[in-house]
């Protein structure tokens, strides 16, 4: 079976349940920056060497993937509980590094480099949600889950550039 269906030749697609939307619809703009999200952390994956940390990255594909499904029209919701799992491990990271006081920049190894992309693609998708919550129902959960994840995923960096002994670099005036 081929992977091309010609559905979407016109410039509409369909979601979960059937209807038919304009690609251009708030909708598939959500879809694909979890999309552009996914891909980036899965590159972040391909560089990491420490299990722990590509598990905790593959988490959050798994419900980057649920999350695009939940959009698409699937029935769930994202569960609170992911959320407070997620600040409890920004909390242990953010107290093994040093104290930030400054702006630094985005970078040091691959894996961190992509992980601090996929943070920049993820505040993107918050704003895409919040556009999509004028026109369609948008739980408050999955907003809080996104806007979580980007500090989640500004963390982790950090913490795989400190546990791989790479110094940030700070921006000064």
């Amino acid at each position: 079976m081929p992977i091309y269906t010609k559905k979407g030749d016109q410039g509409q697609s369909s979601t979960i349940n059937g209807i038919k939307i304009s690609k251009n619809s708030p909708i598939f703009e959500v879809l694909g920056t979890i999309d552009e999200a996914n891909s980036s952390l899965g590159i972040a994956v391909s560089f990491l060497e420490d299990k722990i940390l590509k598990d905790k990255i593959t988490q959050v594909q798994k419900t980057l993937f649920k999350l695009a499904s939940i959009i698409a029209g699937a029935k769930g919701v994202i569960s609170s509980s992911i959320v407070a799992k997620m600040e409890k491990e920004i909390d242990e990271w953010t107290n093994q590094m040093p104290v930030l006081n400054k702006f630094i920049f985005p970078g040091g190894s691959r894996s961190s480099a992509f992980v601090f992309s996929a943070r920049a693609v993820v505040r993107r998708l918050e704003r895409s949600i919040v556009v999509l919550s004028t026109q369609y129902l948008v739980h408050s959960t999955e907003l809080i889950y996104i806007n979580r994840l980007s500090d989640y995923l500004f963390t982790l960096a950090r913490y795989i550039n400190f546990k791989n002994k790479i110094k940030e670099t700070s921006w000064s005036r």
